[in-house]
């Protein structure tokens, strides 16, 4: 029951931010960060930054691709 209660006042705390807050609240800010964060995530997806072997935790080393 608790973590039920925290989780309504925890969303309803978002709402009444976004309401007092407007263009400074957190969904404006969301949806500003938004394309950085995108960005951000597909130059580490391109260069292979901080991926990691699910086996034994090991730094995984990219390569060119294979020529078909």
């Amino acid at each position: 029951m608790t973590v039920e209660l925290v989780l309504i006042m925890a969303v309803w705390a978002y709402i009444l931010l976004g309401v007092f807050f407007g263009d400074l609240g957190p969904i404006e800010t969301f949806r500003k960060s938004t394309p950085r964060l995108a960005a951000h995530i597909e130059k580490n997806l391109a260069i292979g930054r901080g991926f990691k072997d699910a086996r034994d935790g090991k730094v995984i080393k990219w390569g060119k691709p294979l020529k078909k």
